[in-house]
């Protein structure tokens, strides 16, 4: 009992724990979703640099896309169906590479993306909203111009340039360009989960163990009293005491009448 109750106590400071993450999660995106857009080289002085809070932060980019390097991530769910994000390497104008993830397309017959537009050519003003890497998955490995997942690093041997690898950015779109494919990603939901209702209950169940335990026990007693003739509830009976001084007394008289008879 003491175990289970140990683990029931484990479990629901887990809820507690996994409630407190999405509880910041909700700050980050009331925090940077909607933010006034920052130059990404201010955001990210460092390359290989990414901050947890920094999720959802809106960054300005300025340069050009490198429409030859654009590459698919496949196995990507969206609209009830599997398919593909689009990832576009940026070029900055001081040089180094952004990796923008221009939104999500079906995939055909053939398990290949469905037609989607391509990049605007020439000089562009965009703005995208960050997201960390993924990395690599064992098991899993790119084919061709389709990655298994967003591997930033892969992505930045490729382009061989200086490549931001320690975050990616969600191209902001608005209008009806947010629905043509690609289309644009929707907006994160604020919902810390019922994680808290769950951490109730597990600490519910540990005391219901022992509550368990004791009609557990009650059960049994009543049991052993049933078989010893006892009602659960009656009170045993007590042993009679004999007076030693009567019982004397007794026995003389009958050793008297004895005598008489004689």
């Amino acid at each position: 009992m003491v175990v289970f109750a140990i683990v029931c106590c484990a479990l629901g400071m887990w809820q507690f724990a996994r409630r407190a993450e999405a509880r910041a999660e909700i700050a980050r995106i009331d925090a940077n979703y909607d933010a006034q857009a920052v130059p990404v080289q201010d955001e990210l002085p460092e390359l290989d640099g990414f901050d947890v809070d920094q999720r959802w932060q809106v960054v300005a980019l300025s340069g050009r896309y490198l429409a030859d390097e654009e590459v698919v991530v496949r196995n990507r769910p969206n609209q009830g169906g599997a398919g593909f994000e689009v990832l576009t390497p940026f070029l900055l104008d001081d040089g180094s590479v952004f990796v923008v993830d221009r939104g999500w397309v079906a995939q055909d017959s053939e398990a290949r993306p469905s037609d989607y537009a391509a990049p605007p050519t020439g000089q562009v003003e965009v703005e995208a909203r960050l997201k960390a890497g993924e990395g690599r998955i064992n098991g899993r490995t790119s084919a061709g111009d389709e990655f298994a997942t967003i591997d930033l690093d892969e992505l930045a041997e490729r382009v061989d340039q200086p490549t931001y690898t320690g975050a990616y950015g969600l191209l902001v779109q608005s209008g009806a360009e947010a629905a043509d494919p690609p289309v644009a990603a929707t907006r994160p939901l604020r919902d810390e989960g019922p994680h808290l209702s769950y951490a109730l209950q597990w600490f519910v169940f540990a005391i219901m163990g022992f509550v368990g335990l004791g009609w557990a026990a009650r059960q049994e007693r009543r049991a052993r009293d049933e078989a010893s003739g006892i009602t659960l509830g009656e009170s045993r009976p007590a042993p009679r005491k004999v007076n030693r001084t009567q019982r004397k007394d007794a026995d003389a008289d009958l050793e008297d009448g004895v005598l008489d008879r004689r």
